[in-house]
């Protein structure tokens, strides 16, 4: 069978973009989840849509490709390019022109019956015409429906079918901005594809673009916080090797403004607690029944969430919260430090010493979450403690490792507070 660029199953070619993107091109031999023809395939529809982003690296091994794409230049994220390739057949796309043309030709609504006979002089005009039965019209017609593309209304026991009303396209300059960075993005994409030329206006420092791969779960996900329902997770981890089923209640979608990943806050009957799955781990969402426990566990999320410091609701050391604190002292010229020190502290608080000395304290539910911000000031911490003092000696337990590696200046290391 020939190769072509439009797809059937996505969460197939989402695996693909997730290893060739995200965790680099694996050599054809080195790929061994498929067959040799379906890595070729896959490679082929990548390069057709991000063929301006592909490169190759010579190695001892062999060539191996990968996708390089620089987010502080491009204004539109490419890998929306993958949900504009979903394939369809001969007779879908035939039936879905001549019913747009049907019924926007008709000053009145048609039923089944008429928009039957009207797509047969359609069809009447080729020497072997394609047939359409009412059955498949009124299909279309439903899926059309709840797309919010077709309205229907009942006569007596006659169902009569129009076209929706088009609505006016927001300022293109919205769409180009809730594109790039809102979740579910790629909607304002196709909403920008509609409105055609404009002026790009936006470029980012930090755009994190492969949040795109999991629109569909996420779309998924809103619809079934927005009607309040359980649902049945498969999710799996990196080595895609073990697929598991959760039953929960989704809560709510958090996104880090550090590395933009994507967490689904979300109640465990099972566990009784409410525990982050990452989105991208997510293969499939299945809506459930309407779920009383949606609104007090969202309740309990908004009351524990200025505890959060990260995704973790449990604490590492089984207490209910842990405290830190650490103490930093600054240069005369380093007032960027206190600054950034209160730009970054989320629900911690600061507390002004004298001239050159900040206190940050906070209370959290995984204090273990904090360390690898809080090693960023390691330079000008005085002080630091941890209430899980297990943590606290592998912190400095890692920094006395740093001192022998790296001795201080006479070659002494110095005892740690």
């Amino acid at each position: 069978m020939a190769y072509s660029e439009v797809i059937k199953n996505f969460n197939r070619i989402r695996d693909y973009m997730r290893e060739f993107y995200v965790y680099g091109f694996k050599s054809r031999d080195e790929y061994t989840k498929k067959s040799g023809r379906s890595y070729d395939d896959e490679r082929r529809r990548l390069e057709s849509w991000l063929g301006d982003h592909m490169r190759f690296r010579q190695t001892a091994e062999g060539k191996n490709v990968f996708i390089s794409i620089d987010s502080r230049v491009l204004h539109h994220n490419p890998l929306y390019k993958a949900w504009k390739a979903k394939s369809f057949t001969d007779g879908d796309i035939t039936l879905h022109f001549i019913l747009m043309d049907v019924l926007n030709g008709s000053e009145e609504p048609l039923s089944i019956v008429e928009i039957a006979e009207r797509a047969d002089e359609y069809l009447s005009e080729f020497d072997e015409p394609k047939t359409f039965d009412e059955s498949t019209i009124r299909k279309k017609l439903k899926e059309y429906e709840a797309e919010g593309i077709v309205r229907s209304e009942k006569q007596g026991k006659t169902v009569l079918y129009s076209r929706v009303e088009k609505e006016e396209l927001p300022d293109p300059t919205i769409l180009d901005f809730f594109s790039e960075v809102a979740p579910c993005g790629v909607i304002g994409s196709f909403l920008l594809d509609k409105a055609g030329r404009h002026d790009e206006l936006f470029a980012f420092k930090h755009h994190y673009i492969t949040s795109a791969m999991d629109s569909e779960i996420l779309c998924d996900l809103f619809e079934a916080m927005h009607e309040k329902r359980n649902i049945t997770l498969e999710v799996t981890h990196r080595n895609r090797e073990k697929i598991i089923e959760n039953h929960v209640v989704p809560l709510k979608v958090m996104v880090s403004v550090q590395n933009g990943r994507q967490y689904l806050m979300a109640y465990s009957p099972r566990f009784k607690r409410i525990t982050p799955i990452r989105l991208d781990n997510i293969l499939s969402v299945k809506l459930g029944e309407e779920s009383e426990m949606f609104d007090p566990m969202r309740r309990t999320l908004k009351r524990i969430l200025p505890h959060i410091w990260g995704v973790s609701t449990q604490a590492r050391s089984g207490e209910h919260m842990e405290h830190v604190e650490f103490t930093i002292r600054y240069g005369k010229s380093e007032w960027h430090i206190p600054k950034r020190l209160m730009r970054e502290k989320r629900c911690g608080t600061v507390t002004k010493i004298d001239r050159n000395t900040c206190k940050f304290s906070a209370d959290v539910y995984d204090a273990s979450e904090l360390v690898p911000w809080i090693r960023t000031f390691i330079c000008r911490i005085t002080e630091i403690s941890f209430s899980d003092k297990e943590l606290e000696k592998q912190f400095k337990d890692d920094l006395k490792e740093m001192y022998d590696m790296y001795l201080t200046e006479g070659g002494e290391t110095h005892d740690l507070q």
